[in-house]
């Protein structure tokens, strides 16, 4: 039976896979996740989940193992074209996110990358969910970068915990996607890549 791996250190993955029933362990890729120029935000997304997934794989390869990578960027429809909101590198960075995401209908994509280990047959694909947040008062948001929820996570924001309260509505992929994985398309790929 092949072990399960899921390469990613962040908490909110490790919670959505675990209750979702899967038997799997935590392996921390350490990958380089600075990216140059992309066409559409899912590019980026596959690209950087692609090469966690990868770099974990490695170390299994003489192993039967399935590696999952995952990356979420959120993302605004600008008139130039996209823009990609990262994780805030400080308080300051993440009260400017909130403020440029106040009253928007931005996208959260999230990468899914499975790799088959021993060989390193790959399979990618995305999930892009459409938030639409009111708007935010600036003592709003002081008061969520004051909470330190913002650390660590893309667009400065976390959906599971009180950021909820300034999102309107979601469109096209889940809740878990917004979080950081969408398990349903986790399901799939590993099922195609153990067939």
């Amino acid at each position: 039976m092949r072990r399960l791996v899921l390469a990613s250190a962040s908490p909110r993955r490790k919670q959505l896979l675990g209750d979702a029933g899967l038997d799997f362990e935590v392996r921390v890729s350490g990958v380089d996740e600075s990216y140059g120029s992309f066409e559409a935000p899912a590019e980026v997304a596959e690209e950087l989940a692609r090469r966690k997934a990868k770099a974990v794989a490695e170390i299994y390869e003489g192993e039967e193992a399935l590696v999952i990578g995952a990356d979420t960027v959120v993302a605004l429809d600008l008139d130039g074209g996209w823009k990609l909101l990262g994780k805030p590198l400080d308080a300051e960075e993440a009260s400017e996110m909130l403020t440029e995401l106040s009253s928007s209908r931005h996208a959260v994509i999230t990468g899914v990358c499975v790799v088959v280990a021993p060989g390193g047959k790959t399979l990618t694909a995305s999930e892009c969910t459409w938030v639409t947040m009111r708007e935010i008062s600036p003592l709003e948001v002081e008061a969520y970068v004051s909470s330190g929820e913002w650390e660590d996570k893309a667009g400065g924001y976390a959906i599971q915990e009180s950021a909820d309260a300034f999102v309107s509505s979601l469109e096209g992929g889940g809740f878990d996607n917004v979080v950081g994985l969408p398990v349903g398309l986790v399901r799939t790929l590993l099922a195609a890549a153990d067939g």
